[in-house]
């Protein structure tokens, strides 16, 4: 696709110019690169990018090379850990075009995310448009092998050179990409999960609901220490130790024998998942009778013993739905169901992703064009 001297773009949006790269991969480089996919390896040409002073506000909107980024030691994110970050995906659809999913969501979950940092609000306009930009330059990049897609990595950080406990001045807005394959290539499977009541991720009145750095580097101890117990992730519980919360980087929900589907609910110290929204609806829609709660740790583990839990699954971006096949912990080991992908799982799983790639008919609304 040849580079535009400008990005498409809807209505007055201020437009990302494009600085084509003077150096990109050649077809046969990117095409191998395409036909060997894994996650958040390999990177397209190029990156958006845009820039925010107090003085002029977010200016030099930009699509350049993808490059190391030329940072100050005192560079305030390093010492303050002021950043935030969204994920999200840009899918082919079999007639060429390339859409994303609810990228809406993903602006206001970034709006919220910088007001609790002390970092300056990017409108959902240029949000879209930086995403749109920059697909649009790099729309080659886009994989079409089944289940593959370009997932998208915007991100803002304190750029200023300052050591001082105070909101930086100089802030940094980047996307970039990564073509990447599917998270299961042989098909959803399960995983086995300990629950931890040592460490908590996130408490009321913190940061737990926004998607910033500190949140997941506080979960690599305790997956650490999973992974050493021979398990593939963690869930958490809350302050009080007594209820379940998220897992280091996805959402929760446990379906019962009489037709429940409980996740819990958002108190401020649980990110509020774009892809546990839609599992909600689409749930609801579906004739289950959808609980945001909370869920005692007691309760899930009685029930997953007794059978009355007929499923745990997990949902982000990156896996969409995970199915849980064991939950262990302290004093208990338990089978979820027969320890593979229940129905209700993997009907999440077909139903979401035949909407993302256009199998489906998006009757919600939730498919933005980008190419």
């Amino acid at each position: 696709m040849s580079t535009p001297a400008t990005a498409p773009r809807t209505g007055s949006v201020e437009p990302f110019e494009v600085r084509p790269s003077s150096n990109p991969r050649t077809v046969a480089e990117r095409e191998a690169m395409l036909a060997a996919l894994g996650f958040g390896v390999d990177f397209t040409d190029h990156m958006a990018r845009a820039t925010w002073t107090p003085a002029d506000g977010w200016h030099e909107r930009r699509v350049e090379a993808y490059a190391p980024l030329l940072l100050d030691p005192a560079a305030a994110v390093l010492h303050y850990a002021q950043e935030i970050f969204e994920g999200m995906k840009a899918y082919a659809h079999p007639d060429g075009s390339v859409w994303t999913f609810r990228p809406e969501a993903n602006a206001a979950r970034f709006a919220r995310s910088a007001l609790r940092l002390a970092l300056p609000v990017l409108s959902q306009e240029d949000f879209l448009e930086s995403i749109r930009a920059l697909v649009n330059v790099d729309a080659e990049w886009v994989p079409t092998t089944p289940g593959s897609s370009l997932y998208l990595r915007p991100f803002m950080f304190a750029s200023e050179s300052f050591l001082g406990v105070r909101a930086a001045q100089r802030v940094d807005y980047l996307v970039i990409a990564s073509p990447v394959g599917p998270y299961f290539p042989s098909g959803i499977k399960p995983v086995s999960i300990w629950l931890t009541r040592d460490i908590k991720r996130a408490a009321p009145g913190g940061t737990g609901d926004a998607k910033c750095g500190g949140n997941y580097a506080a979960s690599l101890l305790p997956q650490a220490q999973a992974s050493e117990k021979g398990f593939d992730q963690i869930l958490f519980t809350d302050s009080t130790d007594s209820h379940l919360e998220e897992l280091g980087g996805m959402n929760v929900f446990v379906i019962g024998k009489d037709g429940t589907a409980s996740t819990p609910r958002l108190t401020g110290s649980i990110l509020e998942g774009v892809t546990r929204s839609s599992i909600i609806t689409l749930l609801s829609e579906r004739g289950f009778d959808v609980q945001e709660r909370d869920i005692p740790v007691e309760e899930l583990i009685e029930g997953v013993r007794s059978g009355e839990v007929t499923e745990v699954f997990a949902c982000g971006t990156a896996a969409v739905v995970t199915p849980i096949g064991r939950l262990a912990g302290e004093g208990f080991d338990l089978t979820v169901g027969e320890g593979e992908a229940g129905e209700t799982t993997q009907w999440v799983y077909q139903t979401l992703t035949d909407i993302q790639y256009g199998r489906a008919e998006d009757t919600h609304g939730w498919l933005t064009r980008l190419v």
